[in-house]
């Protein structure tokens, strides 16, 4: 983890969303080609498709990431017993 310049932290997974997200943004202008060229409805839905779950999963790596880290600096000293409703929370967030 890193400190931004306005204060904020850069957690590690941030590069890995950073990318995703690009990958996700050159996909979405194929689909704005793919729609002014006049292509199929189905394979239009089908692209849109696979941008949504980018961004998605781009979004709960983030959250997840987030809650992590903040999570840890906060817990971080606690006995396994006293920090375990913090772990299982942490746990079920995933599944959001």
């Amino acid at each position: 983890m890193t400190e931004s310049d306005d204060g904020h932290t850069i957690h590690h997974h941030h590069e890995a969303i950073a990318k995703r997200l690009k990958r996700a943004e050159g996909h979405l202008r194929s689909v704005v080609q793919m729609i002014e060229n006049g292509r199929d409805c189905v394979d239009i839905a089908q692209q849109l498709s696979a941008v949504e779950k980018a961004i998605t999963q781009a979004k709960k790596t983030l959250i997840q990431d987030h809650l992590d880290h903040c999570l840890e600096d906060v817990v971080g000293s606690l006995s396994r017993k006293e920090r375990q409703s913090i772990d299982e929370f942490k746990t079920i967030t995933k599944y959001l």
